[in-house]
């Protein structure tokens, strides 16, 4: 029962902390604290108990025999990751909206949202597996309608419509693997041939695709970006854009691997294209939160890139970089926030000199923008470098120009440095206050910590790559 707890509990109880905390609003990111912290705990408890290979069943719930509708919850290493990963952030994300505005709805908000992320990431019906994906868009909207920028309400109504039309693709796809083979778990349908695997294939292929975001289907990312809080985007560019990178492992490299491997060269075209084309984007950017908005898409090309070898290889630095990419990005979006906020002003050619009034933010901001491109030591490097090296293996030398999106990285991350952080100081800059919060401080050095860490040390997210793959029988 523990784990549909972990579902429903925050989906019926925002609610409830919302109306108990309204009068002492922050008492309301304690609660929320709290309530990460324990999923987080949970999360690294269940890592340690997973099976070599295959899933841990954690129940069966809410049965409707006569249409073969049941919660099933089992979870395998990719999972427990990706659990992991998202707890872990949303307890980095309390910290960074430590002094949020209205905080009783917007942590709430957040508790809420934890409740069907967990669902997606633990449930193997591909029934339920779709009403939890549409459930975490409700508070999404919200937290970019309510917290977000100037133009917050278009933004977050086109990442609703657009990211729930191309779910619906996916539905679409759901639906025929029930009809055709009579079961709505993803572990059942996995023993039984298919009628039409294209079709099914391209509709889900496109719902995860839009959630990426891939190119062409990438353009509500840099509006929802830029008008949500920079504390909003951690989550957009951490874990909803890993759910993309989730389905298409799960439900198209795992699920049908024959498939998958008829259009892997279209995988991997998407792929690159996503992430030459929007880091070209990047360069030519001086907004400073829409350059690291293209850097994630960047980045999430890549990913694609690695899933398309269809390789142990290949998937393993997919998990990386997936991890990697969260690490990485969410500093650059939560300083490019807090540097709007301080200077009033987006455009990185209207600031300059602020190492020498925030040292310790600049100091982040560089590596994290060295992570980004590359750099040795750092989880850019080990994700960039292993997905080079399994998608030449799996496609020859010639996808050797993937290491382009370096080069092009290196680009628009010395120039946002130079022109932002280095430079002449600019009259906003020298007239801003730079302070920050003790708890901003605190997340900020943590997501420099973890960069440096698992650049250095990357085996650990490996060994969960061990067991999460071992259907690919190893290296």
């Amino acid at each position: 029962m523990l784990a549909m707890y972990l579902i429903f509990l925050p989906i019926f109880a925002s609610a409830l902390v919302y109306f108990i905390t309204k009068n002492n609003e922050s008492f309301a990111k304690y609660i929320a604290l709290g309530w990460f912290i324990v999923l987080f705990i949970i999360s690294i408890s269940w890592l340690k108990v997973l099976p070599d290979s295959g899933f841990l069943f954690l129940g069966n719930f809410l049965s409707v025999p006569q249409f073969g509708f049941e919660l099933t919850l089992q979870i395998d290493a990719l999972s427990v990751a990706m659990l992991i990963l998202t707890a872990a952030l949303l307890i980095l994300v309390v910290f960074t909206s430590w002094n949020e505005k209205k905080q009783a709805a917007y942590f709430s908000l957040l508790i809420l949202f934890s409740g069907p992320i967990f669902g997606v990431f633990m449930t193997t019906n591909v029934l339920w597996f779709f009403m939890f994906w549409e459930l975490t868009l409700v508070p999404m909207l919200f937290l970019i309608g309510i917290w977000g920028a100037e133009n917050r309400i278009y933004a977050a109504i086109k990442f609703f419509i657009y990211t729930h039309v191309f779910a619906m693709f996916m539905f679409v796809g759901f639906y025929l693997l029930f009809k055709q083979t009579g079961y709505w778990d993803f572990t059942l349908i996995k023993e039984v041939a298919l009628a039409t695997p294209a079709l099914i294939w391209w509709l889900m292929f496109l719902g995860f695709a839009a959630k990426l975001p891939l190119f062409p289907f990438h353009t509500w990312l840099p509006d929802a970006h830029v008008q949500a809080p920079s504390s909003i985007s951690v989550i957009l560019a951490g874990i909803l854009l890993k759910m993309g990178a989730y389905g298409l492992i799960r439900f198209t490299v795992e699920l049908m691997p024959v498939t998958t491997l008829q259009f892997a060269k279209w995988m991997l075209f998407l792929g690159l294209a996503t992430t030459l084309y929007a880091g070209f984007l990047a360069i030519y950017e001086r907004h400073i939160k829409k350059m690291v908005a293209y850097s994630s898409i960047s980045h999430m090309g890549l990913v694609v890139v690695a899933i398309s070898t269809m390789t142990y290889d290949g998937l393993s630095a997919a998990l990386y970089e997936m991890i990697g990419h969260a690490l990485v990005i969410s500093p650059l979006f939560l300083i490019a926030g807090w540097l709007h906020h301080k200077t009033h002003t987006w455009y990185m050619d209207e600031m300059g000199g602020i190492m020498k009034k925030a040292p310790y933010v600049s100091a982040i901001f560089i590596l994290a923008g060295m992570a980004a491109l590359g750099l040795p030591g750092t989880m850019g490097f080990v994700g960039e470098l292993t997905i080079i090296i399994s998608a030449v293996k799996a496609y020859g030398w010639w996808v050797a120009v993937i290491a382009l999106a370096g080069m092009i990285s290196a680009g628009y991350i010395i120039w946002a440095i130079r022109r932002s952080i280095h430079g002449e100081m600019s009259p906003v800059v020298a007239k801003a206050d730079f302070s920050m919060s003790l708890a901003e401080k605190f997340a900020l050095g943590v997501y420099a910590i973890l960069i440096v860490y698992f650049g250095v040390n990357p085996q650990p997210i490996f060994d969960i790559a061990n067991k999460a793959f071992s259907f690919f029988g190893g290296m």
